[in-house]
């Protein structure tokens, strides 16, 4: 299906290179030409176009960079048509394949001037896609159209340039910012705890002596459903004797169904009552419950213990050799596909947890929210032991990123908002000293490090009280190594292209 999203984005006239005139290490006498900088986004791609400034019958190159959404990695093939619309004018340009990674280079001459717009369309094996920057526009004189894109060349007096062929190289992201609710977030700590239903315990059905099976058990290892883990043997055993047991059993069922059969046969000739056949019917049957139990459990005065579920080994109770009851735990088998999180909190919000919308749980390096794991509110407590005077919270979650029962997580519990605010996701903050920077995009190769005051966090995206209005995008993963490029002061805006 063919996507048709047009972003519009406010296009920019920088220079060519921006910021990178200014840095230190510029030679003498390099000098860029001002171009157009066009910026559009879509569901799959970012389109970053460099265009030499339009003016009419004059040719103009427009050097288009795309890039995945998904990745932040250039596109690497396929076919593409750039097509320059002004007034009921179209020209166009079909490239098959990229110039260089990433980069397709058009040109292309327009024969009216006028506002216009310039269209991207995408054929790659994943489907179509259309990207499209409006406002632009077409000059008359080549030296207006200079003159123009000189008076809007977008500074910053703490802008550092990245290219795309470096963020293409590197572990890069931007996003953009958000206005939504974010209520109040109370950050605790939580225990991982397994899932009632998650767990089978494996008990002894008689007394014996244990032998775990041949291979060994371990805790951790993986067990299937029906796979014999223990055998219990008492046919040595003096007191208790299961091959005792299962003989006399087997002699007392055999009695009993001759008896019953013999009954069965006088009964019909009238020789026997009613009653005595009931009796010798009911002797029967409890021989014969008796005897399949023992026959079905046990051979040869063993038990096998086996699993009904599969899943891993939490927890052995047992050693081989020793010697347990009936009924006495042997293993305990987990299949860890639903956890629950348990926190405790302080009782002073308990009057905002009916307004539960969200929670983050981090563990590890890992943060990821309830909606990501599948996971539910389960319930909170209505009272407070004396003792221990908190809140239990309980939530559950598909174990997708294996945690571990009995490990404890950071959390962030947040509750809805009655306003919305500005929100960038956490990991695109920069700390420094106390205070807290955002490397906001003015191209998608040219970034303003800003200044902002935070608010609360959920641990994935984190409230802006001030520093930014709500529609910049802002660099996300990889901001670190912007940071140090700006530190350096030793990139070139040269540095990298392939143009």
């Amino acid at each position: 299906m063919k996507i048709r999203i047009i972003i519009y984005a406010t296009a920019l006239l920088i220079a060519g290179t921006m910021a990178g005139c200014s840095q230190a290490t510029e030679k003498a006498g390099h000098e860029h030409d001002e171009s157009l900088q066009l910026t559009a986004y879509n569901n799959d791609f970012e389109v970053y176009a460099e265009v030499t400034p339009l003016a009419k019958d004059k040719a103009s190159d427009v050097v288009a960079h795309f890039t995945w959404l998904k990745n932040f990695k250039p596109l690497e093939e396929g076919t593409i048509t750039a097509t320059l619309t002004t007034g009921n004018e179209k020209i166009s340009q079909t490239l098959n394949a990229p110039t260089h990674q990433g980069v397709y280079k058009f040109r292309l001459t327009p024969t009216s001037a006028g506002q216009g717009h310039i269209t991207f369309d995408i054929q790659t094996k994943s489907g179509s896609s259309q990207l499209t920057s409006p406002n632009v526009t077409v000059y008359t004189d080549v030296h207006e159209a200079k003159h123009k894109a000189i008076e809007a060349k977008a500074t910053s007096s703490n802008g550092v340039v990245f290219t795309k062929e470096m963020s293409w190289k590197v572990n890069f992201s931007t996003d953009s910012c958000r206005m939504e609710p974010f209520g109040q977030v109370i950050r605790t700590m939580a225990q991982v705890l397994p899932a009632q239903g998650d767990e089978h315990i494996v008990v002894a059905k008689a007394g014996g002596i244990v032998t775990l099976t041949a291979g060994g058990l371990t805790e951790g290892k993986a067990v299937k459903a029906g796979q014999a883990l223990v055998t219990i043997e008492s046919s040595k055993m003096a007191d208790n004797n299961l091959k005792v047991r299962y003989q006399e059993a087997e002699t007392a069922y055999r009695l009993a169904k001759a008896e019953y059969e013999r009954k069965q046969s006088l009964a019909a000739d009238r020789i026997v009552s009613e009653s005595d056949l009931q009796k010798a019917r009911s002797e029967y049957e409890r021989a014969e419950a008796n005897y399949r139990n023992l026959n079905s459990n046990f051979s040869s005065g063993r038990q096998t213990a086996t699993t009904t579920i599969g899943g891993f080994i939490k927890q052995l109770h047992i050693v081989s050799g020793q010697y347990v009851e009936a009924g006495q735990p042997l293993v305990t088998i987990t299949q860890n596909r639903n956890l629950l999180i348990r926190a405790e909190i302080q009782p002073r919000y308990y009057a905002t947890l009916g307004n539960i919308v969200n929670a983050t749980i981090k563990h590890g390096l890992t943060t990821q929210s309830l909606e990501e794991l599948g996971g539910r509110l389960v319930s909170y407590g209505k009272t407070v032991d004396t003792t221990t005077p908190l809140i239990p919270i309980t939530f559950e979650i598909q174990n997708k990123s294996d945690f571990l029962p009995g490990s404890f997580v950071e959390m962030f519990i947040r509750t809805r908002g009655a306003r919305p605010t500005i929100t960038v996701p956490a990991i695109s903050l920069i700390e420094e000293m106390g205070n807290y920077f955002v490397y906001v995009q003015l191209t998608p190769e040219y970034f303003e490090k800003r200044e902002v005051t935070i608010g609360q966090t959920d641990g994935i995206r984190t409230e802006i009280l001030s520093g930014l209005n709500g529609t910049e995008r802002v660099v996300t993963r990889g901001a670190t190594l912007v940071k140090i490029t700006q530190s350096s002061g030793q990139l070139d805006a040269e540095s990298g292209h392939q143009h």
